[in-house]
Parts: structure tokens; sequence; C-alpha cells
């Protein structure tokens, strides 16, 4: 037995006992969440040592019904005094909570067993033992690398090294007891060059994973961060104007994680989102497909059983354009009149809410470059900045920078201008899909083309 199986044994019975002693004080239902983790943080600059943080935590969390009253509660002091503490002011204030008729725990027959657990590949015990020394070392090349690669790089906001190990268990009063573990590690180097006017410009690269061995080199890291900041000198405005836009593919993700917002169950009950009442209509182009998928090797987003214990599921949000369902958590289902799709989260304070695990907007056949080929006119976007979107109206304007294309090539660098457009406008104007998904976050989608937006500049 390794040693994050005896951690999370240790942590399951301890959950055992908690939600044991709760129900033996008066709860009907109770469900116990206990992690325990520890996390590495570099960070360099200008070649120099700016931090050095390495820390431990831990954490109980109780979720108690008395009827239909539910409370939460949380602590991270595992001691038996403070579980007691933790027990006690659960069920107090379950009995002065209102009673909320949808509340309740799932259905014991839709809870999942050990036997049905896929092995994800989420823990590499490799990631733990990385030392702070080594940590260090591959910031400190990722930098060196970028201000080797052109002597255009003349500052740094620094480059970090984080490394992160987890341990988690759930037990509930329904049955179910199941535990998970995780790594995850991080190198990013973020270079500064000068530009005309006295203008600065920041660029950045990254690379991630849940195994040491799957991450990429911090030289390379180094290097792409330096070509990407060296790409943005000279800079212009572009006039206002309607054209296609391209979004690479971290840009890309951005827009996926709008759309994810809206699609939560907890989103559609509350009305807070533009899509309330659209499955089975038309959300985006068909060429889009959005599937939602926790059974992913090495996943960063991916768990065997959701955070009410049902197995995980591949769930298909988007087929050809089409809304096929909402992301629920058992609450969120009841108000809906809907059923579970398995994709409850649980907080460390023991709420519960629907969230999305892998959330992927599917890769077509198409290259990157073939699809800048293809676009005579128009904006390759590489990043934006600002949060302008709202989820109930899907109202979307965000400020870009990026590349602007003439004849199917990449022409000078952009920036300091807004694109808007009404998200549902925007994925329906989807045109084209490239086939360079990269699953390095647990929200990823490939480069794609939207036909026309409306872009405001000098």
């Amino acid at each position: 037995m390794s040693k994050a199986e005896e951690e999370a044994n240790v942590l399951v019975d301890l959950g055992r006992s908690v939600v044991e002693r709760a129900i033996g004080g008066g709860a009907d239902v109770a469900e116990a969440g206990v992690h325990s983790g520890s996390h590495l943080s570099v960070k360099v600059r200008m070649g120099e040592p700016e931090l050095v943080e390495e820390a431990g935590s831990r954490a109980l969390g109780l979720r108690v019904m008395v009827g239909q009253r539910v409370a939460s509660t949380y602590t991270s002091d595992l001691s038996e005094a403070g579980q007691r503490t933790l027990i006690e002011d659960a069920l107090e204030l379950a009995r002065l909570s209102e009673s909320d008729e949808f509340a309740g725990p799932p259905d014991p027959a839709e809870l999942s067993s050990r036997s049905q657990w896929a092995d994800l590949e989420t823990f590499d015990e490799g990631v733990s033992q990385i030392s702070a020394d080594e940590a260090l070392s591959c910031a400190l090349r990722g930098e060196r690398a970028a201000f080797d690669f052109d002597p255009r790089i003349t500052n740094s906001e620094g480059a970090s090294f984080t490394r992160a190990r987890g341990v988690s268990a759930l037990v509930t009063s329904g049955g179910f007891a199941g535990s998970d573990y995780g790594t995850y590690a991080s190198v990013v180097v973020n270079p500064v060059a000068d530009d005309e006017g006295g203008k600065k410009r920041s660029g950045y690269h990254w690379s991630a994973s849940r195994h040491y061995a799957d991450l990429e080199d911090s030289e390379a890291v180094g290097e792409e961060a330096a070509r990407r900041t060296i790409a943005q000198l000279g800079a212009k405005k572009l006039p206002t104007q309607e054209l296609p836009v391209i979004f690479d593919k971290d840009a890309a993700r951005s827009i996926l994680g709008l759309f994810a917002g809206c699609v939560l169950g907890g989103s559609i009950w509350r009305k807070s989102s533009y899509l309330i009442d659209r499955v089975g209509t038309r959300v985006a182009s068909d060429l889009v497909d959005i599937v939602d998928d926790p059974l992913l090797p090495r996943g960063p987003g991916s768990r065997a059983f959701d955070g009410e214990g049902l197995l995980s599921r591949h769930n298909v949000v988007v087929e050809d354009g089409v809304l096929r369902t909402y992301l629920m958590d058992t609450y969120s289902a009841r108000k809906l009149g809907l059923t579970s799709t398995g994709s409850a989260s649980r907080s460390p304070s023991g709420g519960i809410s629907a969230s999305t695990s892998n959330l992927i907007l599917k890769a077509n056949t198409q290259s990157r470059d073939e699809l800048i080929a293809d676009t005579k006119h128009g904006l390759y976007v590489t990043g934006m900045m600002g949060f302008g979107f709202n989820a109930v109206t899907g109202d979307f304007s965000r400020g870009a920078s990026g590349f602007l294309i003439q004849d199917g090539e990449l022409s000078h660098p952009v920036s300091e201008v807004t694109i808007s457009l009404n998200l549902d406008q925007l994925l329906q104007r989807i045109d084209a899909v490239a086939d360079d998904l990269d699953q390095r976050t647990a929200i990823a989608s490939p480069t794609f083309r939207v036909s026309s937006m409306t872009l405001a500049g000098s």
C-alpha cells in the first residue's frame, strides 16, 4: 500500500467517525469531507530567488441535514475538541435554518462503489518529492533561457515553479465512503521587453501537469515566453471595424470558460444564465461539440466520483451546436425537475454545487496555420483582459491583443482594441475549429474562428 493510500484510509476513518457522531447528535443526514495537502511555491526574478514557500494544509468540512434544514461548517482543527465543536455548530446552525423542500442527499442507489472507480492516474509521488532547490533551479533555468533568447528581453516579472499534492476523503451517512488523491506541478516564465515610446511589453508561457515527467522543459518554456514577448513589439491599434476573429487556444479557453458558468445547474435555477430553457436548441455552430469528461487519464479535472459520491460520467453538453444538457448536482437537478449528471463539487466548507470537470471543445482536423491561411483579413487574438461579460444576457466585450491577419498571414501585432459580440451569437458564428487542443487545464479548447465580430479601436 502506498503512502497516499495509507493517508487516504486515515482520512476515511476520520470522516466515518465524524458522520457517526453527527447522526448520534440528531442529524438525519451527515456528510464529511476531509482533505490533507501540501504545496511548494518558488519565484525568482532577475536571476535571484524572491520567494520560497512550503506549507501543509488540512481541512474537515461537515454538511448536516435536520429534516430538510441544511447547514455546512468547516474547521482546520482536527483535534477531538475541534471535531466536537464542528459537529455541535453544524447541528445548531441546521436547527436555525429555513426548511428547503429540495434539500436532501442523493438516492443511496445512485452512489458509486470502489469497484466502479477507474484509475485516472492523477497522482505522481515524484511531484511531492521535488525539493525547493530543484524547484528554484527549474525557475532560474526558465528565466535565463528567456534572457538568452533575445537581447531585447531586458527585464522580467519573474519565473515561478509550483508543486501540490492532495489527499481527500468523503464519507456520507447514505453509505458512501471513498477517497482520491492528486498531484500537480507547473512552471511559468514572464519576461519583459522594451518597446517604442518607453512602453514595456510583457509576455508569458507556462506548462503544467499532474505528472512531473509530462512537464515541459523549463528552458523551452522560457524560450517560448520570450518569443511571445518579442512578437508584441511595435503593437498598434486598428480602426473600428467588423472582421473575422481567430481566438488562439488560450483565448478560446477563456471563451469556453464563460460558457461553462452559464451551463451549470445553479446558474439555471437562479436565472443567472442566458441558457435558460435552451436544452434541445442551437447554442453554437454545427462545428461545435463540447463534452465534460471527468474520466480522462491524467486530466487536470479528472475524478472517479463526484462531490456527492455519484459515479463520474462523460457528459455531452453540446452536440453539433445543440445544447444537450446542463451540468447538475442533486440539488439543482431537483430544482429543475431533472436528474443529476454526476457533476457535484464539494467545497472545503462542505457546501455543494455543480461544476465542470474536464470541459473540452473538441478539435477538428484543420491545423492552426491552415485556419490562419484561410483568413484573408482578420484579427488573431492571443490575449484578453477585463471582465466584460453579462451571463444573464450573454453580452460580451473584452480588451484584446494579438496580430492582424492580412492575406492569410500574421502581420503586425495589435493592442488596445476591444472586441464585442453576444456570446450566443459568437458561438453560433464559429466557422472553423483547429486541431491544436491542449489539455493542460480543466477547461480546454483548440483555436477557432468567429466569422464576424465588432472591433473598437482608433
